[in-house]
């Protein structure tokens, strides 16, 4: 990108390469213990809020009463943390493809972003995610939250077209994802080829993003995806009752209780409306991607 970015280096923690990627940890002289995947910081703990809690309360306040969730990458376990703060969630699967993440962010983040992952509602999955999705057996969901790498590596796979018709067979009739869509600064062709793709496959399609200070530019973005009712109030005979027309993924369906609210450190329901107001040049860019979509018969 033409562009670096660093931090201090006090102690390495961690250094070792898994079975896909190079794996990093160290603590930081100002942004606390830092996790590094294959170069490219994943989550520090002084900034790491402005990231975990938008990729995740974005779709579950967007949705009226999310029960099922499934995650997929997170392996920090900072995704998972705010995933369990939402007491209507009976289900949470994830699915994480390298261990060694898990393992390492457990041992040395266990009291700020790995907190969770002994939530009697998970289960946890070390498997390909683009496989996982495919696979017989398990239920669909409400909330899907991809919490991927950069498309490079093992989350190469994470953005295509195919990954995405998966997802919206594994989710359910008013289900909604979020994913994590990379930088408008840097990236914005590649987004708009993703909205493009998404916008054939989706009912409702938005680009939202956070500002977190050690990312590419000081931004990351997030997909969100709406797939909408199947069935017509009539034809479900009362079992959809979750499920109402979408006004706009722009727009929270709930609100945090005090308790939750009080737990969070970046996310509010002003904020989720905020994060959908692009610059205009990209607004115009991923316009142009929208033009471009047939109507569907």
């Amino acid at each position: 990108t033409g562009q670096r970015f660093s931090l201090q280096v006090e102690k390495v923690l961690f250094h070792a390469r898994s079975a896909y990627q190079d794996v990093l940890l160290f603590q930081s002289t100002s942004y606390g213990k830092v996790l590094v995947l294959d170069g490219v910081i994943q989550a520090t703990e002084r900034d790491e809020m402005a990231y975990q809690e938008m990729i995740s309360h974005l779709p579950l306040f967007a949705h009226p009463n999310p029960r099922k969730v499934l995650i997929i990458g997170g392996g920090d376990g900072g995704v998972l943390r705010e995933v369990a703060k939402h007491p209507s969630i009976d289900t949470i699967h994830m699915c994480e493809i390298d261990k060694m993440v898990i393992d390492v962010s457990k041992e040395f983040m266990s009291d700020t972003l790995a907190t969770s992952y002994e939530d009697p509602r998970l289960t946890l999955v070390v498997d390909d995610a683009a496989k996982f999705v495919t696979q017989d057996g398990h239920c669909t969901y409400d909330c899907i939250i991809v919490d991927s790498s950069d498309p490079v590596g093992p989350a190469e796979a994470l953005f295509e077209a195919a990954f995405f018709q998966s997802l919206h067979k594994a989710l359910n009739p008013g289900g909604i994802i979020c994913t994590q869509a990379e930088c408008q600064w840097l990236h914005l062709d590649f987004i708009s080829k993703v909205y493009r793709a998404c916008c054939d496959i989706f009912t409702e399609v938005e680009y939202a993003y956070t500002a977190i200070p050690t990312y590419p530019s000081g931004q990351i973005g997030f997909m969100l995806l709406y797939k909408g009712p199947e069935t017509s109030a009539a034809e479900d005979d009362g079992k959809c009752d979750d499920l109402r027309p979408l006004t706009s993924l722009r727009v929270a369906a709930r609100t945090p209780s005090a308790e939750v609210q009080a737990s969070l450190k970046f996310y509010n329901p002003a904020l989720h409306t905020a994060a959908f107001a692009l610059p205009e040049f990209a607004r115009r860019k991923l316009d142009e991607a929208r033009a471009q979509v047939k109507p569907r018969s």
